[in-house]
């Protein structure tokens, strides 16, 4: 009897084709809750999941007797119990490299966006406002020789440095991360502490990942530290920042403004004054969303999860430690 995959993302004809060829596949391309019934039989007899946007609990796991695998079609993993999957023996993988670039392009663009007021001023010339030469209220502030500070400086970071150090002559300061000599050499960026970040950055990017250490990371007390004139970017994820404190900061004039990608709750609900605010630039979580690089993750995803059946190390394995007799 072949071994069952539940795939829970929207895959191409040529990669449901791939999991076909081997597996049998209940595919879910649509899945709007963990809750749904045929959702919830099919986890009971898979052996292997594919798939993101469904936070996987130890009560979604105990449904799942007979689940080897999970190979999830993003980098963060904060919708994973990694923990409890180690301690149950199930691999978990992901999909880092293919997304660096196109996240970094969306970073810098928040970047630019935020600095030059791009979408504020588009929405005035659509609105019909634009009737004379613009003056010193529609003015942005410069990029180019500034100062960019890095909260995490792992792959996506170091890629949104070298746009700004190589492409914009930006001073870079990057916090959060072990030291990085080569890079240092590199880009001209600085290791420092996460308050001389604060206080000396104009654009503060924040790129960790969600876990313990960081939920909360920056909160009053950090934009407290921050220049009036700075701009806080946000590339990580929604929880790493005390959205109270930032919206407070953002209608005090406490910072400059925000450009931001992830949020508390996503979407964002009615009520949230976030996108009203003219300084926010606000987009839907698009870090990685073009189609080109959307189809390299999940063809990565679906290479990760056939190595992983077949008991071979997949590509991108997160806690290999959950399988450490088996794979070579």
């Amino acid at each position: 009897m072949r071994k069952r995959i539940l795939a829970y993302r929207r895959l191409d004809e040529q990669q449901l084709d791939q999991l076909r060829e081997r597996y049998q596949v209940d595919y879910f391309g649509k899945l709007a809750s963990a809750d749904d019934p045929a959702f919830r039989e099919a986890l009971g007899q898979a052996h292997g999941l594919i798939g993101a946007g469904v936070k996987i609990t130890s009560e979604l796991l105990d449904a799942a007797p007979n689940l080897e695998t999970i190979s999830s079609i993003s980098v963060g993993v904060d919708s994973y119990p990694v923990e409890e999957l180690t301690r149950r023996g199930i691999l978990l993988s992901h999909t880092p490299d293919v997304l660096t670039e196109t996240t970094a392009d969306t970073g810098f663009a928040l970047i630019m966006a935020s600095a030059r007021r791009v979408v504020e001023l588009a929405e005035y010339v659509k609105r019909g406002e634009w009737q004379a030469s613009i003056g010193a209220e529609q003015f942005g502030t410069d990029v180019h020789g500034k100062t960019l500070g890095m909260i995490g400086f792992g792959r996506i970071g170091q890629a949104i440095a070298r746009r700004g150090a190589l492409g914009f002559g930006m001073r870079v300061l990057y916090a959060k991360a072990s030291p990085k000599p080569a890079l240092e050499q590199e880009l001209g960026a600085r290791h420092c502490e996460l308050d001389e970040l604060l206080r000396e950055a104009d654009f503060v990017c924040a790129i960790v990942p969600l876990n313990a250490d960081t939920r909360h990371l920056i909160g009053v007390a950090e934009f407290a530290r921050m220049k009036s004139s700075a701009i806080f970017i946000n590339l990580a994820r929604g929880e790493v920042v005390d959205e109270a404190a930032m919206i407070d900061a953002l209608e005090r004039g406490e910072i400059r403004g925000a450009g931001l990608d992830v949020f508390a709750q996503e979407p964002l609900p009615a009520d949230s004054p976030l996108p009203r605010m003219a300084n926010v630039v606000a987009l839907p979580h698009i870090g990685s969303a073009t189609h080109e690089t959307r189809t390299a993750m999940a063809q990565r995803a679906v290479d990760n999860l056939l190595l992983a059946l077949e008991g071979k190390r997949p590509l991108s394995p997160f806690n290999p430690e959950a399988w450490s007799e088996r794979l070579d």
